[in-house]
């Protein structure tokens, strides 16, 4: 089997988490959806928190958050201490990863079209981390918030 992802999303997110774990799978990998199961109003922080656990307690693990803007969603990761990246572009998902170690990807509904969104999931999982004066700088992040 392949790498597991971890996704959720809040109400905000739904529909675009439902094509990513269609096209997750379809790609090869194994999906654990932290919910929602509908399109009710919910609470991202909830969500977030969920995939955010599970990706740091598993180094071998990825995380995909959704809601409407992606900012709710890379604030709360942040704040669990793991590094996520709201990613508008494919760029952005590149350098979260090869330069920044990001571990959560994080993305906006409202603001992403689907096309553009499965690009950037694209990138984001196909880019490695670049290790040597990158991992420098991730230490530092941790030195310097505590």
């Amino acid at each position: 089997m392949g790498k597991t992802i971890v996704i959720g999303s809040d109400h905000g997110g739904f529909n675009l988490k439902a094509v990513f774990i269609k096209t997750l799978e379809e790609w090869g990998y194994n999906v654990e959806d932290e919910g929602p199961d509908g399109l009710d109003s919910c609470d991202y922080p909830m969500f977030a928190a969920k995939v955010a656990n599970k990706v740091k307690e598993d180094d071998s693990k990825l995380g995909i958050l959704i809601c409407g803007t992606g900012q709710g969603m890379t604030m709360t990761a942040n704040r669990m201490g793991v590094r996520a990246a709201l990613c508008t572009n494919e760029f952005l998902a590149e350098m979260a990863r090869e330069h920044n170690d990001a571990r959560i990807l994080c993305l906006g509904e409202r603001v992403t079209g689907q096309g553009l969104a499965l690009a950037i999931l694209k990138k984001f999982l196909e880019t490695e981390f670049g290790g040597d004066r990158h991992q420098r700088r991730i230490d530092l992040i941790d030195t310097v918030s505590k």
